[in-house]
C-alpha cells in the first residue's frame, strides 16, 4: 500500500504531490539546552529568559514558571540560545510535546529537557510546527523507546523526524491560516483569564473580610451591616445523598449526582431544584460544584437546596474553605451535620443577596462562553489538522 501524499483537504491550486523532508536537513545545528548552575552561573533576578519543559502545554509555547540569566550565563550556553520562531520540543517527561518561541522573544535559552529545532531552508517554522503537533506524529513520539525507564527522546531522533511538506506558496497558505485560527484561540483564552482574574478580585471586594461586617464594595441602595447566619436557616435543606441506583447502568434522562460531577444517569429521579454539593468523604471533600434539576444523589456526596438565593450562597461559600470542616486524620470528610451549623456572614437584605449572586452568575455565563468558544476552535483545529495535514 502506497503511502499518501496528499492531504485530504487543500487550498484551491494546490495539486503536487507533498515531499519529505527530515528536520536535520531543514534545520541548522539541533540542539539542547543545559542548567546554568552545573558550570557556575547563577540564576538572576533580571536578565535573559531562561525555560524549563513547562514552556510548553497542550502543544503551546507558554512561557511557563521561568528564570533569568546573566549575559555571560547566556554566551556560555550560546549553542541552546533561542529566538523567535524557533522550534522547542519536550524530549524528556511528556516527549514531543512542541510549541513555537513567540516572534517578540529576542533572545532566550533553554534547559536540557527541551531540544531547540531552528528551520534554516526550504519549510516554513510555523508549517513545521504544526507538523508536529498532528496526532500522527505526536503518536509516533510516544512510541519511541529509548531503553531508559524514564520516557525520552534523543536529539538523533528528532534530527530524523521526517514531515511531508508542499511548495513554499502552499506552506505559506497553511500556515497564515493555521496561525491565525492558533491567534483567535489565544484570543479567547486570554479574555477568559482576564473574567477569572477580575472574578477572583470582585470575591475579594463584596464579601467581607475577616472580623469585618461590611464589603468593600456593595451595590446602590444597601449601606446596613451585614450579619452572621446559620447555613440551615437560609437554606431548604443540607443533608447526604440517599439515592439507590445501578451503578453499572446508566440509562435515562435524570443525571445522577457524585462527588464532583454526573456519574451517570437514571430512569427516575429523588430530588428536584437548584444544589451545592460537594464530596463526603475523600480528596474533594470540601470542593464545591453547582447543579440545576431533577436528580438522583450518591450517598458520597453532600448537598445544599436552596430556592432563591442559590448563587449568592454558591459565591459565598467558595469563600470560606469548606475543607476546614473535614474530620479524621486519614480521608477528608464533611459531615452534613457540621455544614449546617456553618456560620456565615451575609446581608439582612435577600434583595442584596440576589444582585450579588445575579453578578457573579454574569461573570461565571461570561467565563463559561470563553471557554466553550475555546473548546470549540481546538476542536476544530484538532479536525482540521487531520485533513491539511499528511
Amino acid at each position: 500500500m502506497s503511502e499518501r501524499k496528499k492531504p485530504k483537504l487543500r487550498f484551491p491550486g494546490f495539486t503536487d504531490d507533498w515531499e519529505q523532508r527530515k528536520l536535520g536537513e531543514v534545520s541548522s545545528f539541533i540542539t539542547k539546552g543545559a542548567t546554568p548552575t552545573t558550570y557556575g552561573y547563577e540564576w538572576q533576578d533580571e536578565g535573559i529568559p531562561f525555560f524549563r519543559n513547562d514552556c510548553i502545554k497542550d502543544n503551546i509555547f507558554v512561557y511557563g514558571d521561568y528564570s533569568y540569566i546573566s549575559d555571560e550565563a547566556n554566551a556560555a550556553l550560546s549553542r541552546s540560545e533561542i529566538k523567535g520562531d524557533d522550534i522547542l520540543v519536550a524530549i524528556t517527561g511528556d516527549i514531543g510535546k512542541a510549541g513555537i518561541v513567540p516572534k517578540n522573544i529576542e533572545k532566550a535559552n533553554i534547559n536540557q529537557h527541551i531540544a531547540r529545532v531552528r528551520i534554516e531552508k526550504d519549510v516554513i517554522p510555523y508549517f513545521v510546527y504544526q507538523s508536529l503537533i498532528t496526532e500522527g506524529q505526536q503518536r509516533k513520539y510516544k512510541q519511541i523507546k529509548t531503553g531508559l525507564s524514564m520516557p525520552q527522546l534523543s536529539l538523533e531522533q528528532i534530527r530524523d523526524t521526517v514531515i511531508l511538506a508542499p511548495s513554499i506558496n502552499e506552506q505559506t497558505k497553511i500556515s497564515d491560516f493555521m496561525e491565525n485560527l492558533d491567534n483567535l484561540i489565544t484570543l479567547h483564552q486570554r479574555k477568559c483569564d482576564e473574567i477569572l482574574r477580575y472574578k477572583k478580585a470582585m470575591l475579594q471586594k463584596m464579601f467581607p473580610k475577616d472580623g469585618a461586617k461590611i464589603p468593600e464594595i456593595r451595590f446602590p441602595g444597601f449601606t446596613g451591616d451585614w450579619e452572621q447566619r446559620k447555613l440551615e436557616a437560609v437554606v431548604d435543606s443540607v443533608d447526604t445523598g440517599k439515592s439507590k441506583f445501578d451503578k453499572e447502568g446508566s440509562s435515562g434522562e435524570y443525571p445522577i449526582l457524585g462527588s464532583t460531577s454526573v456519574i451517570g444517569y437514571d430512569e427516575e429521579y429523588d430530588y428536584e431544584g437548584d444544589f451545592i454539593l460537594t464530596a463526603r468523604v475523600g480528596a474533594n471533600a470540601g470542593s464545591l460544584y453547582r447543579h440545576a434539576g431533577k436528580v438522583k444523589i450518591s450517598d458520597n456526596t453532600v448537598f445544599i437546596q436552596a430556592s432563591q438565593n442559590i448563587e449568592f450562597l454558591y459565591h459565598l461559600l467558595t469563600q470560606f474553605d469548606i475543607k476546614k470542616l473535614s474530620f479524621g486524620t486519614g480521608q477528608p470528610l464533611v459531615k452534613a451535620s457540621e455544614l449546617k451549623n456553618l456560620e456565615l456572614m451575609m446581608p439582612r437584605d435577600i434583595n442584596e443577596q440576589m444582585k450579588i449572586g445575579d453578578y457573579f452568575k454574569q461573570l461565571d455565563n461570561l467565563i463559561t462562553l470563553h471557554q466553550r468558544k475555546v473548546a470549540q476552535l481546538k476542536e476544530l483545529k484538532k479536525g482540521l489538522l487531520q485533513q491539511m495535514f499528511v
